[in-house]
This record gives C-alpha cells, structure tokens and sequence, in this order.
C-alpha cells in the first residue's frame, strides 16, 4: 500500500513538476503549511478564542484577531519569499564511483523583490543556506555522493523551502532539475598490458620501408628492392649499395578492448580506465579502442575526459566521443 502511494506520488509530482534545467516557481510549484511552531502558534489562538468566548472578554477577541491578523500575514509573506525565485542548473563534475560530486546550481532572483533564508538540499546530502539580497543572481556548489555504477547519475529533486519570516510556515518545492553527473569506471590495477613494445625508446629510428625519411647505405643483400640500390655509386665504380629509409618511434600507444580478453565488461572497463590514468599522469599519447568507438592518440585534460567519458557510457546507449 506504501509502495502504491509513494508511486502516485511520484507520478502526480511528475506532472506537475516535469523535469527542466530551468524551473522558476509559482503558484503551481509552491506548497505550503504550519510549521511545528505554526501548529502550536494555532492551537494557542484556537485556546484563547474559547477563553474569550466563555468570558465574553472585548480584550481576549482583540487579541485573538490580531495574532490570527499576523498569521494571515505571514502566509503571504512567506509565500513570496519563494514565489519568482528561478533555479537554473549549470554543471555536475564528473566523478569516480562513491566519490562526492559537485553539482553547481544559479539561483536568480524575481523583480518583486528579496529571497531571504533559503534552504537547498538534495536528498541524503547535506544542506545549502542562502540568499538573495544585495544581487541578482548567485552561484551555489553543492556536493553529494554519488552511486556505485558507472554512467549517469541522478541526485534526484532537489529540496528548496524557507520559513521566512516568523517560522510559523514552511513553504517549500521539489523540483527536477535534470541535472546529470557522469560516473567514470572504477579503477582497477592489473599488470603490463599486453602487446605494448616497452624496447624502443621514444625517438628511436626504426627501419621501414617505402618511407620518405633518408637514412644512409648499407651494403646490398641478395633479395633487396632494386628501386633502393644506389646507381650513382655504382656507376662510379663502388660497391653495390642499397638507400635506408627510417620513421621514428613516439610514445603513442593504443588502448585496446582486445586485451583483457576472457574478463568481463566492467573488469575490462575498469582495468582501461586505470591505464588511462597512468598514462594520463606520465604525459604520454594514448588512443582508445572500444568496439564501435575509436579515439585517436593525444594527451591533455580534454582528451583523458573524452576518453573517460566513452568508457562510462559503453554499452548504455549513449553518445560517446
């Protein structure tokens, strides 16, 4: 039956509060009701109006009315504390699983007038205060921890209520802001990787063949190219001599799906996403290939992220790089 209630909950909030990275809150978006101190504040009217009407007391009903006076006021009051505040969402930082991320929110403020006392909070993190007087709109980063899977991660509707300006109300709204954080792989240490040759050194020549690159003679050997003997030298009467080409090793390697063969998808994941980081660390080149994406070899901050950013959503259905 709790199951059943919470779902036509979630649904009914659903609809009236549909998921929006910009969200300004009216009529629609407001909830508001007696706070602990309102209640008891209410139940002592609700006392002295019986005592004045069993005493017949003019003084007792004066009173009464004025406090009863005040509440009313204070509905209003507290109502547009929140009534025009717009709420716009800006970044989430990525994160690795179970680290905290950050999730930076604009809060702008309505032409009407000041927002007093806000209070933000996500659900299960911690709260934010703020607000807006002296300017017009305002920054807030708020952390939270993320989930333990990699790809997307939603913190959920954000809280945002403030009992502004006696505590006898508390007005509040849950909105969606569909605002996302990308959970990266989690890190996970193996050995060398395999097929990487560590034995050329970075700027070593290396011999191919059909290069542009000259590089010096050598003496002929049965089966050489013809195209490569030296003929000048050998019309000037010395030995037979063949042309050498080079290219020159780099750094640049290729990370591959392929070589964790026989481990699953998230050890694969995993195990990429740490060497990732090594090379990241050294300042090597590095390429990715993941089956259907394909990420040339670079170095620097975007790169590692684009590349990051694939492995968290391989196989989910998203756009990668």
């Amino acid at each position: 039956m709790g199951l059943r209630v919470r779902r036509r909950f979630r649904a009914w909030i659903n609809r009236r509060i549909p998921p929006s990275r910009v969200t300004t809150l009216n009529q629609r978006r407001i909830f508001i009701f007696p706070s602990k101190a309102g209640l008891f504040y209410a139940l002592c009217m609700l006392v002295m109006l019986l005592a004045a009407i069993n005493f017949q007391n003019n003084l007792s009903y004066g009173l009464t009315f004025l406090l009863f006076t005040l509440f009313i006021v204070a509905i209003l009051h507290t109502y547009a504390n929140l009534s025009g505040l717009t709420i716009r969402a800006v970044h989430a930082r990525p994160a690795f699983p179970g680290q905290r991320s950050e999730f930076e929110l604009q809060l702008e403020r309505s032409r009407r007038g000041e927002h007093v006392g806000l209070r933000l909070q996500w659900p299960g993190g911690s709260p934010v205060s703020a607000s807006l007087v002296d300017s017009d709109s305002l920054r807030l980063q708020m952390h939270l921890q993320v989930g333990q899977q990699r790809g997307w991660y939603s913190p959920g509707r954000l809280l945002i209520e403030s009992s502004y300006p006696l505590g006898l109300l508390r007005c509040w709204s849950w909105i969606d802001l569909d605002l996302h954080a990308l959970v990266y792989p989690r890190p996970l240490a193996s050995a060398e990787l395999p097929g990487l040759a560590a034995e050329t050194p970075d700027g070593a020549a290396v011999l191919i063949e059909g290069s542009d690159d000259f590089f010096g003679f050598r003496d002929y050997r049965q089966g050489d190219s013809l195209r490569q003997i030296y003929w000048k030298g050998l019309a000037r009467g010395q030995n037979v001599q063949v042309k050498q080409y080079v290219a020159y090793a780099d750094r640049s390697v290729w990370l591959d799906w392929e070589m964790f063969t026989g481990l699953g998808t998230e050890q694969r994941l995993s195990h990429l996403c740490y060497w990732v980081l090594q090379f990241d660390a050294q300042g090597d080149e590095y390429g990715m290939r993941l089956p259907g994406v394909t990420i040339a070899p670079d170095c620097g901050e975007r790169h590692r992220e684009s590349v990051l950013r694939a492995l968290a959503l391989h196989g989910t259905g998203e756009p990668s790089p």
